[in-house]
């Protein structure tokens, strides 16, 4: 009677984990009624913490949940399998939750419980509760064993999502074996925070310990090699990819990698092939990265026709690719096309939830010189910020309408927006075309005084400049003698064209000797570089 019980269970458990592998609920349901039916439940733990795991890892987390609250015998497996199946939804506070049920159960996790809940506060973010879970796994010694390298992976990745790289690395280098996926989650932290270099580092150091690397890490390296402009090492890796035939098996992830990668450093013709060598894989990312890669370049005519091929492939342009789309059309003063992309932007209702999308709207007619239709963009835009508003104001600075800049300036000020460098890089070179003096003198003070910003030498030859053409030349030179550094020539040229137009001659010839002179200084520290 007992074998016969036995062979049951385990026939059971083998039905409930093809039901988890086949994602299967309907059969799973109908096996549980099963099994309660037949009470094996209260004879076989093993059949519970499989009926656990089944509803978890098919997403009824609930019920997984309800099952292990009314299992005769629950166990450090049972909890584990609840808490796996919380990570993987991506619900971490209930996971957390659920291991404090657990230890009030007076259960001890093991490595596979630690491994879900370092996932789970590398997601939540939870750095302290990481790293007591730390603590807790060290002190159980859980790191000596060589087995154990996928809880070490764990402690890495999470160390590295939360950005705290130096414990990340700490791990990594204690641990007596590393494979692929410990490298990964170190690079994949490190290109997460924009340090790139410190990814290519680990790159060289993986390859160097003897560690092949797989297709997540070359795209995270090809992602460094394009942020960096390291075009020669984006095409070594390349070559190692196809060497390895890595690409063979459909990889989109890799291939659109290497298109970014390309088109960042400028190289449009590899990128464009390496789009079109992805054959039916490539997506809407693909042609977004190549799309940007032009508009980048300012090949407005080129990115408008990869638009059209995107459309020939089925694929449906999103924000990002309309928000390149619009740079390419504000570069070439393409007004027509431009607001034949914003109607079909208005249909598909694109600006109700990205902001950057507008930005890309109000600066396209900006540059277009259709400067009433971008603030009138702007003013229906539900998500205004600094950026949207300096487009606006660099646009009316261009076309040398300074009192429209400061009416604009005022109105972002009334909406409690703070303006920054850029704005009032704007601001003064509006009052410089505009030649309004007083409101020029009385930004660059705020900037240092009312924002705390560094003025620097660009902004001190607005200045030169603002004084020079309204003829104040004893404020120019004041406005000189202030800067950090004179060796500009650019703020020299200022005064020498402000000395031209008011009829300065002596002052004329002291800023000609000091252009001529920085002129001369320039030329001899290149043929000095060259001789050398």
């Amino acid at each position: 009677m007992l074998m016969k019980q036995c062979k049951e269970g385990m026939a059971f458990v083998a039905l409930l984990k093809d039901c988890t592998q086949k994602k299967d609920l309907y059969r799973g349901m109908r096996a549980h009624a099963s099994i309660l039916k037949k009470g094996l439940l209260e004879r076989s733990p093993y059949v519970g913490n499989t009926l656990v795991s089944m509803y978890a890892k098919c997403g009824m987390i609930t019920k997984a949940h309800q099952v292990l609250e009314n299992l005769p015998f629950r166990d450090v497996v049972s909890w584990s399998a609840l808490i796996s199946g919380y990570t993987h939804l991506g619900q971490c506070e209930e996971a957390m939750k659920a291991y404090e049920e657990m230890q009030s159960d007076g259960f001890s996790s093991d490595s596979v419980t630690y491994t879900s809940l370092l996932k789970a506060c590398g997601s939540i973010p939870a750095i302290k509760k990481g790293r007591l879970i730390h603590s807790e796994i060290v002190n159980k010694g859980l790191l000596e064993s060589n087995k154990h390298v996928v809880l070490s992976n764990a402690l890495v990745d999470m160390y590295a999502k939360l950005g705290v790289l130096i414990e990340a690395k700490h791990v990594l280098c204690e641990m007596a074996t590393r494979n692929v996926a410990t490298w990964n989650a170190l690079i994949t932290g490190y290109i997460r925070l924009g340090q790139d270099e410190g990814a290519i580092n680990c790159f060289e150091c993986m390859k160097n310990e003897g560690t092949a690397p797989n297709s997540i890490t070359f795209t995270c390296i090809l992602k460094a090699c394009g942020r960096m402009r390291k075009l020669c090492m984006g095409e070594e890796v390349h070559d190692e990819i196809m060497a390895r035939r890595l690409l063979k098996d459909d990889d989109v992830r890799l291939g659109n990698a290497l298109i970014d990668m390309y088109a960042r450093c400028g190289c449009l013709v590899k990128a464009r092939k390496a789009l079109y060598d992805l054959g039916l894989t490539r997506n809407k990312v693909s042609w977004n990265a190549l799309i940007s890669g032009y508009s980048q370049q300012c090949r407005a005519e080129e990115a408008l026709d990869c638009l059209e091929s995107m459309r020939q492939d089925g694929i449906l342009p999103d924000e990002i690719t309309f928000t390149c789309i619009l740079k390419a059309c504000g570069s070439m003063g393409a007004f027509d096309k431009g607001k034949e992309i914003h109607d079909e932007i208005d249909k598909q209702g694109l600006l109700e939830k990205d902001a950057v999308l507008g930005t890309a709207l109000v600066d396209m007619y900006a540059r277009c010189g259709a400067l009433p239709k971008a603030y009138e963009v702007l003013q229906k835009l539900p998500n205004r910020n600094i950026i949207s508003w300096n487009a606006l104001i660099s646009g009316y600075a261009q076309g040398g309408q300074g009192i429209e800049v400061m009416t604009c300036f005022k109105q972002m000020l009334c909406e409690g927006l703070t303006p920054n460098i850029v704005t009032f890089s704007c601001l003064l070179n509006a009052c410089s075309h505009s030649g309004l003096v007083d409101e020029g003198e009385t930004c660059f003070v705020n900037m240092s005084q009312s924002h705390g910003m560094f003025l620097d030498l660009e902004h001190y030859t607005c200045m030169v400049d603002i004084f020079g053409r309204a003829g104040h030349l004893d404020k120019a030179v004041m406005a000189i003698k202030e800067m950090p550094c004179s060796d500009y020539p650019p703020v020299w040229a200022a005064l020498l064209g402000a000395c031209r137009k008011w009829g300065y001659v002596n002052l004329g010839r002291f800023a000609f000797k000091n252009a001529s002179q920085l002129h001369s200084n320039n030329d001899a520290r290149l043929q000095g570089s060259r001789s050398r």
